[in-house]
């Protein structure tokens, strides 16, 4: 039929000449990677893909390996795709540097700044990844750093401005419990101390960030500069009056208790304390000197105060050397009249050197500066392995500057310290040099490639104006924008001059597919109302809505929209169809479940049925299966003969019973029907004298569909047989029965006998059940029909087990009847087991319970097997007699006539349960 021999020389059709092989080319890209397309190994590739990585490729070239080589070697493409990923990251903190910059800017603008707010903004900005150490951020973090650090040296200094208040004070109250002579002597320095104090207190208030202190030391700046002014105002008029005094006997003594007694000694007064005593006195007592001891004492007290204050002093502890110095003054209001000039000096050193703070600084800060300096020279000299890279050697370098700064303004600056830490601080910064140059070439690489970017945007935009696939138009634009993405951190200032060029370009590069979309959408929107007018139908179309949706589909995969966009557009679409659909599948089944009378009947009989089976009565389950046969053949007295059934099944009469069809117990029996399908007969009528074999039940069966059943269940029998009618012919012989051949070759099928001869015409049945009648009639018979194999394997033991106690009393009243012991007992085997009862027992049962075991294929006990063996072996010489299934009867009435005991009874029980089934 297909001839493999060449063409015919004369046939007209040209030779087509077989393709030549294709020779293997190298890989474009190999030329870019070193190879690595052609490598033979893949980690020969990774090996040419991490050179190739090293020689600092641009993002785009970048992409295209990545999406040529992830389809060969996902391993190999692992390198390039984490450089892909890292130049990511560095593109996502573009964002969030803008945003914590505005945030900064905001914070510097205002005329109060919070301290707090400061600190926050900076914690914040690091814990959402902003880049503090690049710029602006970098910028901004300093200046912030800066306005902070001015607040809280402002605030450092109120304390301080405080502290000197309270010291001038106390000079001025020591002085005014001496001489007014050393008063005056220590008048102008004392003076310009106070100016000094007011000059800083106003400077202070002066400043630019006075605004942002905090609310508390305003207020101890105010007290301090009034407390200090009114002892000062107090004490200058005393001391020009203590003066005046001195020059003029008759001018006023001064207010000072210590200065009126000196004056007044001076004149040849007495005291103040002397002219009271003697105006109480009439008689003047001489003042006794004070005592030696008294002095001591007063020297010995002040000493060690004296001792605690200049060493907590000398140790730096501000606040021991605070508590030391208001010790050493209750001490000395209690002795300070009874210490000399040298001791008092010395007191006043020591106070004014607790009092200020330059001489602790000063020892703390050169500590500071000693860790400092160890520090820097650490940051080139640390283990292998931990070095630090560019961002992190800047940070570093810089808060070390700034705690160096603040170590400066706390005391005089070391100048041999500084150099040591600059020298350092100046090595390490030649990592950063480094990097910083590496940064700047690539921002000039990132430049080139952005632009590089833009111009290939506005060259494809030319080329594809007029193309019509919005598909690969739309994955080439989504391309491009990651590209642009992807493409390398620019600084602030050149971002924001290529930024306008690249949405100008994406923008007209675009501008087909959104007229596309735009058109498409209205496109879409068309077919939504159409839709939701096919559902508003009131008969649903069914090709329509196929037609409408294949156009969705075409119009779908021809414009391509946003996701999100394009699933609610398809949302809308579906839903008016969805609706009618269930609207369809919701009226199916109202009318599924809508019974006809006739399911009505099923049911009522199906119902009976269930009862009879609850009852246990297997002539009351009898005739419910007529009854439901009955209804499911649609007779006109269906009903009729459902309510005959449950009356019989209420009265249980022998009457009633006898009335009714008796069903066999392998079937239920038919309601008289004459074979030609005339008119039915009366269900109550008596049976005629020669009936027909009883029927099997007729069962409705099509696939149980029920969970866990099998589907291939034997199938009803046809429409038209009769179930139990014989064929004429014999069992098997497909002859018997077929009359002769017509002329023809396929002969006369109108006169053909046989097989389908005799096939009376097909029966009306009435309409098709519904599911709820059907599922309840199938139900209902295959339970009474287990509930009459039930009943009678409850019969059959019942019998068995009077057979045995027959046996055993040797009563052969006890023998169940034929109709109990089933169908294979007939009445002259159950003759010879009650004759063979009555007799006295005699005999040997050993072989005839070997015969029976082998008639009914039943274990024979171990002590046993080998007389069953040579029974078998017996009758294979026995060829005529006849075999132990067809004597099983006689075997019985042998073992019977034999005297029973528990052995021969349990091998007899355990043969028969078996042999009376057959």
């Amino acid at each position: 039929m297909f001839p493999f021999f060449s063409r015919s020389k004369m046939s007209d059709a040209p030779e087509v000449n077989p393709a030549p092989a294709k020779t293997h080319e190298p890989h474009p890209l190999d030329a870019l990677t070193g190879g690595a397309f052609s490598a033979a190994t893949s980690g020969e590739r990774a090996s040419r893909i991490r050179d190739w990585l090293a020689t600092q490729p641009d993002h785009e070239q970048l992409q295209e390996v990545f999406k040529e080589l992830s389809g060969r070697d996902k391993g190999a493409a692992r390198a390039v795709r984490e450089r892909l990923d890292e130049i990511r990251r560095a593109k996502g903190q573009e964002v969030i540097a803008a945003e914590w910059a505005e945030k900064a800017q905001v914070l510097l603008a205002a005329p109060k700044l919070n301290i707090a707010d400061a600190l926050a903004w900076q914690r914040d900005a690091a814990k959402a990844g902003a880049p503090l150490s690049r710029e602006p951020l970098s910028v901004l973090k300093v200046q912030v750093a800066d306005r902070v650090k001015v607040i809280e040296d402002l605030q450092h200094r109120v304390q301080v401005q405080r502290e000197a208040a309270v010291l001038l004070a106390q000079r001025i109250e020591v002085l005014s419990t001496k001489s007014w002579r050393d008063a005056q002597a220590a008048l102008e320095l004392l003076r310009a101390d106070v100016a000094r104090w007011q000059e800083q207190a106003q400077e202070l208030t002066g400043d630019a960030s006075w605004a942002s202190v905090e609310a508390r030391f305003p207020p101890l700046l105010d007290a301090s500069r009034t407390q200090l002014l009114v002892v000062w105002e107090a004490f200058q008029p005393a001391l020009a009056q203590a003066v005046a005094a001195a020059e003029d006997v008759n001018a006023p003594l001064p207010p000072v208790p210590v200065w009126a007694d000196e004056l007044r000694t001076a004149r040849g007064l007495p005291t103040e304390a002397a002219a009271a005593a003697a105006a109480a006195k009439p008689a003047r007592v001489a003042k006794p000197k004070v005592a030696p001891e008294v002095i001591e004492k007063a020297a010995h007290s002040v000493r060690e105060a004296l001792a605690v204050l200049e060493k907590e002093t000398a140790e730096g502890h501000g606040k021991a050397s605070a508590g030391a110095a208001a010790a050493l003054r209750a001490v000395l209001k209690v002795h300070g009249k009874h210490i000399d000039s040298a001791l008092e000096q010395q007191v006043h050193t020591a106070l004014v050197a607790a009092g200020e703070l330059e001489g602790w600084q000063r020892w703390s800060a050169d500590q500071v500066r000693e860790d400092l300096v160890a520090k820097a020279e650490a940051l080139l000299n640390r283990p292998e392995g931990q070095a630090l890279g560019g961002r992190k050697m800047q940070e570093t370098l810089r808060n070390l500057r700034e705690q160096w700064k603040q170590a400066d303004q706390g005391g005089a600056p070391n100048h041999s310290l500084w150099k040591k830490f600059d020298e350092a601080c100046n090595a390490a910064h030649k990592v950063v040099e480094a990097w910083l140059d590496k940064i700047r070439t690539e921002a000039a690489e990132h430049k080139a490639q952005r632009l590089a970017l833009i111009e290939e945007v506005k060259a494809w935009a030319q080329e594809h104006a007029n193309s019509g696939d919005w598909k690969a138009i739309n994955r080439a634009l989504h391309q491009f924008g990651d590209r642009w993405r992807e493409g390398g951190h620019v600084g602030e200032k050149l971002f924001a001059e290529l930024q306008p060029l690249w949405k100008q370009a994406i923008s007209m590069a675009a501008a087909p597919l959104e007229a596309a979309q735009k058109e498409s959408l209205a496109r879409r929107h068309a077919m939504i109302d159409e839709a939701m007018a096919l559902g508003a139908a009131p008969t649903l179309r069914i090709d329509a809505v196929k037609a409408l949706q294949q156009r969705w589909q075409a119009e779908a995969q021809t414009v391509p929209l946003d996701r999100k966009h394009e699933q609610k557009l398809w949302d809308a679409f579906r839903k008016p169809i969805d609706e009618a659909f269930n609207r369809k599948s919701a009226d199916r089944e109202r009318a599924v479940t809508e019974l006809s009378a006739r399911d009505r009947v099923v049911l009522e009989a199906s119902k009976a049925l269930e009862a009879a089976n609850a009852s246990g009565d297997a002539q009351q389950i009898r005739a419910a299966m007529q009854a439901l046969e009955a209804a499911l053949r649609g007779q006109a007295q269906a009903a009729e003969a459902v309510a005959t059934a449950q009356k019989d099944a209420q009265a249980h009469s022998e009457a009633q019973a006898g009335a009714l069809p008796v069903a066999t117990e392998g079937g239920a029996g038919e309601s008289a029907e004459t074979p030609d399908g005339g008119e039915v007969a009366e269900v109550a009528t008596p049976a005629p004298a020669a009936p027909k074999p009883a029927a099997r039940p007729v069962v409705a069966v099509r696939g149980d569909d029920r969970p866990g059943m099998k589907k291939d269940a034997p199938a009803a029998p046809g429409r038209g047989a009769r179930p139990g009618d014989r064929r004429d012919g014999r069992p098997g012989d497909r002859d018997g029965a077929r009359g002769p051949r017509g002329d023809g070759r396929m002969g006369d099928r109108a006169d053909r006998g046989g097989r389908f001869g005799e096939r009376p015409a097909f029966e009306d049945r009435g309409p098709r059940l519904g599911d709820t009648a059907f599922r309840a009639q199938r139900e209902a018979m295959e339970h009474a029909q287990l509930a009459l194999k039930k009943l009678a394997a409850q019969a059959h033991g019942e019998a068995l087990t009077q057979l045995l106690t027959a046996w055993e009393k040797r009563d052969a009243a006890l023998v169940p009847g034929t109709q109990d012991l089933g169908s294979g007992v007939t009445a002259s085997v159950r003759s010879a087991w009650t004759q063979a009862l009555t007799a006295a027992p005699k005999g040997d049962a050993a072989e005839a319970l070997l015969r029976l075991e082998m008639a009914a294929e039943a274990p024979t006990p171990a002590e046993h097997i080998a007389a069953r063996r040579m029974l078998q072996l017996q009758l294979l010489t026995r060829r005529n007699d006849p075999a132990p299934a067809q004597t099983w009867g006689q075997d019985v009435a042998r073992v019977l006539a034999s005297s029973s005991d528990a052995g021969s009874a349990r091998r007899l029980q355990n043969v028969l349960k078996t042999l009376l089934r057959k």
